[in-house]
């Protein structure tokens, strides 16, 4: 006889025995089958943040937005931050190191970006916002729920070798990059506008960001904190433009994650969520719709705060999560990434960045930084005395920096992925 299940001579009795021990150890997701451990660590992990929310909103956009007593919230987790005292405002005003020019308010006036959720209502006072992780989602978080929120380890560009041509040397681990890069030897804030758009992403693993990010630290251990927009359908379960923050103490081998997805970041603000989405989205040939991202230590206290819209402080990274960023930055970047396991390879992602376009300075239709501004040992915020234009794949991804016969420098970048020349 063969060996079927019912060649087994079992009786009825044993069969409705062996199918329970399958419903209680397995369960079936998208159907795939999960393992009842990881179900169960899926709801202890949203159990542990939801139940300190005083209030729900739910989203026009399908999310939802836990106002989160701010004494409750995931950073006071990290081993580090035990015994932290959240510092609520800045110990200055950061508007007291900006140079602000006539041009400088003309640009900023153009920022009408908000936040879908926000139409839906508010978080108290008190509280914090903060965007409800999807079942569905940690389910597909790899092996390990642990995993969720995190980048695939990468290593940090070598500025010594950028010299704006194809280097497949610094392709490191999927990633791939269009930026503009300022190098020093201490830089205390970057800020930038960047165009917001929302770009292709062609498969659920992938992701397509634009940032601002200061680094510091060995090529294979740097230490690093960005904030901007971001499609990640891996993290947020679609293909919506998203605020976004990250940081990591060691290339993301093991340390740090989007948004509050960890404990690290402190958030203080009850307006701004990360993770939420971005609303509205910059269209070709009609409104740039735009964010402004600052991020500046505090001298006081050394936290690295980050500011969105010139105006609202959503919280900050303690010093305690790093080693060299602890004092000061040596790397600033703008610019775009993307991840995706088909980079370097001959069949090339389809993902964009940017808008999916080419730089285009003329007419605007990329991606776009403006404003690039850095704060080092000087006083006032400035554009940095030296950058460098770089992308990993000229052919996919391009960058294109524009100093002459402008009021202000101007970073254009983006591409399409895989195209003709990016087979």
């Amino acid at each position: 006889m063969g060996k079927s299940f019912c060649s087994h001579g079992l009786k009825f009795k044993d069969m409705v025995k062996f199918f329970r021990v399958l419903i209680i150890c397995y369960g079936v997701v998208n159907g795939k089958t999960v393992s009842r451990q990881k179900v169960l660590e899926v709801e202890r992990r949203i159990n542990r943040i939801s139940r300190h929310a005083v209030k729900s909103i739910q989203s026009a956009d399908g999310d939802t937005i836990d106002c989160t007593d701010i004494y409750k919230q995931p950073a006071l987790e990290h081993p580090a931050l035990r015994n932290h005292t959240i510092q609520m405002t800045p110990s200055y005003d950061p508007s007291e190191t900006k140079t602000m020019s006539k041009w400088d308010h003309e640009v900023s006036s153009v920022i009408v970006t908000s936040q879908l959720w926000q139409k839906s209502g508010s978080c108290p006072k008190g509280t914090i916002p903060i965007r409800r992780i999807r079942r569905s989602d940690l389910l597909k978080a790899g092996n390990s729920v642990e995993n969720y929120g995190k980048k695939k380890p990468s290593f940090l560009h070598q500025v010594a070798q950028l010299n704006g041509s194809q280097n497949s040397d610094l392709l490191q681990m999927n990633h791939s990059k269009a930026i503009l890069v300022a190098y020093g030897y201490r830089f205390l804030g970057a800020k930038g506008d960047i165009k917001v758009w929302n770009p292709y992403v062609e498969s659920d693993d992938e992701y397509s960001t634009s940032e601002v990010c200061l680094a510091s630290g060995p090529n294979h251990d740097f230490e690093s904190i960005e904030a901007g927009w971001a499609v990640n359908p891996s993290l947020y379960g679609d293909r919506h433009s998203r605020l976004f923050a990250y940081w990591t103490a060691d290339a993301s081998k093991t340390t740090g994650c989007f948004d509050l997805t960890c404990p690290g970041f402190v958030q203080t603000s009850h307006i701004i969520a990360l993770g939420a989405a971005i609303h509205p989205i910059s269209l070709p040939g009609q409104l740039p719709y735009q964010i402004t991202i600052y991020i500046f230590k505090d001298s006081n206290t050394g936290n690295w705060w980050l500011q969105y819209g010139e105006r609202i402080n959503i919280g900050y990274w303690p010093p305690e999560l790093f080693r060299d960023l602890s004092s000061q930055a040596v790397v600033v970047e703008w610019g775009g990434e993307v991840y995706s396991s088909k980079l370097g390879h001959a069949a090339h992602t389809a993902t964009a960045m940017g808008s999916g376009n080419f730089p285009e300075p003329d007419w605007g239709n990329s991606g776009w930084i403006k404003r690039m501004r850095i704060h080092d040992n000087s006083a006032a915020l400035k554009f940095p005395d030296w950058v460098e234009a770089y992308s990993d794949e000229y052919n996919c991804y391009e960058a294109y920096y524009v100093s002459d016969y402008v009021e202000d420098p101007e970073f254009y970048y983006g591409g399409p992925g895989k195209n003709y020349i990016c087979p």
